[in-house]
């Protein structure tokens, strides 16, 4: 008998794709056609996007899995979740590369300002005169906020670049070789590219705000990759205007896809639309493990990857 799940955010298509194939009947949860779908529906299913509350829950009595397709899941009240009997999941370490990837792109673009000279050329700029110069990446500085999955595989690639490493996260790794410092801000003195990479939620809201921005200096760089409500924006905003930090990337914003325009007017940032695992192979293996948490739920057999607080 096919079973009835509901997606609570836009899903790309060929997850919908799968989920047919699978013989899934999907509702969207925005757009209800069948009256009697809240009490058919027994699983949930969204990006790293998808908001998830008690509200939501009380009007879903059956459901049982919410099945969150990405990394990131602090749309989702996991507490309330685990109050009903109902399971979380996500889709860890198939997406670490690409977002590892991105990260440092990011920290090569504002470094070495690529996006500024490529509108230099652009708008002709280059015919009377020189593009400024900029400071080495190789054998600088690197912070990273959270040695995780995404923390090491971006410490591997700036390894390349002969950075020299440091990190913060909840206590020191024993089986890292990088300097640990107990604080972001501790952190942010001793660096000139400090990479966000930590989950979203409570726990980590604003987490960067003035005093590690301070503590990052006028040479400074804050890229992040993580969750826009780790940095406390409207600072980082009028940090940047002020040229108290050097400049910032980000794949993460409050509010997205809505960007405070201050942001999308200052010279010294690099922005990109949440992009960092948005390729073909990822979200094609972001899908599937999806869909293997669902399959596994239905033919209840142990979930691949349930959230921590689930395990």
């Amino acid at each position: 008998m096919a079973q009835e799940i509901m997606q609570v955010s836009p899903l790309p298509p060929f997850m919908m794709k799968a989920l047919q194939e699978a013989d899934f009947i999907v509702h969207d949860h925005t757009h209800i056609k069948d009256p009697g779908a809240l009490s058919k529906v027994t699983a949930l299913i969204g990006t790293g996007s998808a908001k998830v509350d008690k509200k939501l829950l009380t009007m879903l009595p059956h459901v049982k899995l919410v099945a969150i397709c990405g990394v990131g899941y602090d749309g989702v009240d996991v507490e309330a979740c685990k109050e009903k009997g109902i399971v979380v999941t996500h889709t860890p370490g198939v997406l670490t590369d690409d977002v590892a990837d991105l990260a440092m792109g990011l920290v090569l673009s504002i470094g070495r300002r690529i996006p500024q000279a490529d509108k230099f050329v652009r708008n002709g700029d280059w015919v009377d005169d020189q593009f400024a110069l900029v400071h080495k990446v190789s054998g600088a500085r690197i912070g990273i906020v959270g040695m995780g999955r995404i923390g090491r595989s971006i410490a591997k690639r700036a390894a390349a670049f002969d950075m020299r490493i440091s990190y913060t996260c909840r206590e020191a790794k024993t089986d890292v070789p990088y300097a640990f410092h107990q604080t972001v801000t501790q952190l942010a003195a001793e660096v000139d590219y400090l990479v966000v990479a930590v989950p979203g939620g409570d726990s980590t809201k604003n987490m960067v705000g003035a005093s590690v921005l301070k503590a990052l200096g006028n040479k400074g760089y804050l890229i992040n990759i993580a969750r826009g409500s780790v940095v406390d924006q409207p600072v980082l905003v009028q940090t940047l205007k002020d040229k108290e930090i050097a400049g910032a990337a980000l794949d993460v914003f409050w509010d997205e896809p809505i960007i405070d325009p201050e942001l999308r007017r200052l010279p010294n940032v690099v922005l990109t639309p949440h992009i960092a695992s948005a390729t073909v192979e990822t979200r094609q293996a972001m899908a599937a493990l999806t869909l293997s948490n669902l399959q596994a739920f239905y033919e209840r057999r142990a979930l691949p990857t349930p959230v921590p607080e689930c395990q």
